[in-house]
């Protein structure tokens, strides 16, 4: 059963942002555990759901329902993992595309994470999630570094990184056509897409327009905010250097797609028309890949215990390597 937790707002506590509250309260003692919470509907205050950022007032009841830790029902799984590094705190695994970060539905047991489970038997269970040792997502297509926490302080140090948006995150993607800039930032805010829940999309005002300045009347959505820089174009696709600087689902596909630049290969993101500006040679390599062009290429964070700076990269798998040296030389 979950742990539930009551807190009445004191005059001296109102103005503060809810998020903000709640790290101050025990058990919870954290912004980022907070923010869990909070966005997966476990908080609610005087009975309704609420964001992150409501202004709390004098005599507001908060209701939490903490998960209680619990045997996992998951199943590892024996593969092979490319381990770039590991140590008591940290792993830092090249992810190959095709794989599932995370258990979900249709993938209960043939994850990432089953496989981090064969690998060690020490990994965060923060929150007392389902999602052993999971700091941060990539796609299933995409493939490239992730780093994992061994234990519940390295996650937290973590996830404290990735808020601070400190983390060092370069992706290198495979787009159509080009833009007319050579580089330049791209800032939304992304949620839901309003006609179809599998997608994303950057909110718009009413006049259709992408909204790029948050405000208190936007309720939806999280802002969202990639650079991009331009390393090789031809008249059909560009090869794509990407920062994150969030980390929002699907961020990239989405920016790069409303850009007029989906990814080569994203079928979710992408258009019949923009299908067509690829040549059939490049189209038939591109299917026999049977994937989306996106790589996390760099990741650079603090390591959570000694404190130094610890950066790695990776190269494309070997069959993408191929195709983008065939065609941006």
């Amino acid at each position: 059963m979950n742990e539930r937790l009551v807190f009445t707002v004191a005059l001296d506590a109102a103005e503060l942002r809810l998020d903000k509250y709640l790290s101050l309260q025990s058990p919870i003692s954290s912004r980022s555990r907070a923010e869990y919470l909070i966005d997966a509907g476990l908080v609610s205050v005087n009975g309704k759901p609420a964001k992150s950022s409501y202004k709390l007032k004098a005599d507001d009841k908060i209701e939490v329902e903490v998960p209680t830790p619990k045997a996992s029902d998951l199943k590892p799984l024996d593969i092979p993992l490319e381990i770039i590094f590991e140590d008591s705190d940290v792993i830092v695994v090249n992810k190959p595309a095709g794989l599932v970060v995370h258990p979900a539905a249709g993938h209960e047991n043939d994850t990432l994470v089953n496989a981090l489970m064969a690998h060690t038997k020490n990994l965060s269970m923060k929150f007392g999630e389902d999602r052993p040792g999971i700091v941060h997502r990539i796609d299933k297509e995409t493939s490239g570094l992730l780093v994992v926490a061994k234990n519940d302080l390295a996650h937290q140090n973590l996830s404290d990184q990735f808020k601070a948006r400190s983390i060092n995150r370069l992706y290198e993607a495979v787009c159509v056509g080009s833009p007319k800039s050579s580089s330049g930032e791209i800032t939304s805010i992304i949620a839901r897409h309003p006609n179809d829940r599998k997608r994303f999309a950057s909110v718009k005002d009413t006049r259709g327009r992408i909204i790029n300045t948050p405000s208190d009347n936007i309720t939806i959505g999280k802002v969202a905010i990639t650079s991009f820089k331009v390393l090789k174009d031809r008249a059909s696709a560009s090869l794509i250097q990407l920062k994150l600087f969030t980390g929002r689902t699907h961020q990239i596909r989405v920016h790069m797609s409303e850009l007029g630049h989906p990814l080569l290969g994203d079928k979710l993101y992408s258009s019949a028309q923009a299908s067509k500006r690829i040549s059939g040679e490049m189209k038939t390599e591109l299917e026999n890949l049977n994937r989306f062009l996106l790589h996390a290429k760099v990741l650079g964070f603090v390591h959570p215990t000694t404190q130094k700076e610890m950066n790695f990269e990776i190269d494309w798998p070997k069959e993408e390597k191929t195709f983008i040296q065939k065609w941006f030389p």
